[in-house]
């Protein structure tokens, strides 16, 4: 029998994933599931881009890594434009379906953490969850043994010549690398010499931007959503997703900004 378009996407299992708990059932949790579902999607392509820039930044290709920045963060804007679609769903719509969630919460997603690792953030307490399922959790720890972005750019400016410092990792809670004069100086270098490069920088720090962008609108979201109420998943719920917002994850290519 011919490939059809059902066949080759496996139509069939994946319109069959949004399995809804509520009874009787809300109509509004099934967009929250396909919602979240695709987030979920979206951030398996996520990493598979960043594996790719990893590489290509390591080695030394400029205009690939650039292209594939750009991809990057053409998905994180749709990411966030999930947000207006979920915020279509009223407070009391969410309340009628939430109990049915248990523990079940947004603080559980692993690829999520992946990026984190990924952008060099490393929340200990976030990984102790995943402890009694040892797949997840060795998954996470050969992340976090792996190459971070900054680490993989620090390798790339080396190609080019640039005699950066390579970021030791310093810290065991929250991001790894601290800020380093001597790179910040060749950055601003960088900034006004090497237009190519400098447009790489530029676009590191756009995802920079958007994963705030994405935090500060998930933050608003569950704000008008649940208030000040804990998450599902025991968390503080807005308290902690605050404490998130503003954390930059490329500090030396903020820092440069006033030295132009």
């Amino acid at each position: 029998m011919a490939l059809t378009y059902a066949k080759y996407l496996n139509l069939d299992k994946l319109l069959d994933l949004q399995k809804t708990r509520s009874k009787p059932t809300e109509h509004d949790e099934t967009l929250f599931i396909i919602i979240h579902q695709a987030i979920e999607l979206w951030f398996k392509q996520i990493i598979n881009e960043l594996e790719l820039l990893r590489n290509e930044l390591e080695k030394g290709h400029t205009w690939k890594s650039i292209k594939t920045f750009n991809r990057i963060l053409e998905i994180l804007k749709s990411i966030v434009g999930q947000t207006d679609i979920l915020e279509t769903m009223s407070p009391l719509s969410y309340k009628h379906f939430r109990t049915f969630l248990e523990n079940a919460s947004g603080f559980q997603s692993t690829q999520f953490q992946e990026i984190e690792l990924f952008c060099g953030l490393y929340y200990p307490n976030k990984m102790k969850q995943f402890k009694n399922d040892s797949k997840l959790f060795k998954r996470l720890k050969k992340r976090l043994n792996e190459r971070t972005l900054w680490e993989s750019f620090c390798t790339f400016l080396s190609k080019k010549g640039y005699p950066v410092d390579y970021p030791d990792r310093v810290n065991k809670e929250g991001l790894l690398f601290k800020p380093s004069q001597n790179n910040q100086d060749i950055l601003i270098n960088i900034m006004n010499n090497d237009h190519e490069i400098a447009l790489l920088c530029e676009l590191f720090v756009d995802f920079d931007e958007e994963l705030q962008e994405w935090r500060y609108r998930h933050v608003k979201m569950v704000e008008r959503t649940i208030g000040s109420q804990n998450g599902t998943g025991k968390s503080n719920g807005i308290e902690y997703l605050k404490s998130t917002l503003h954390q930059t994850v490329f500090p030396d290519l903020w820092a440069i900004r006033s030295k132009l």
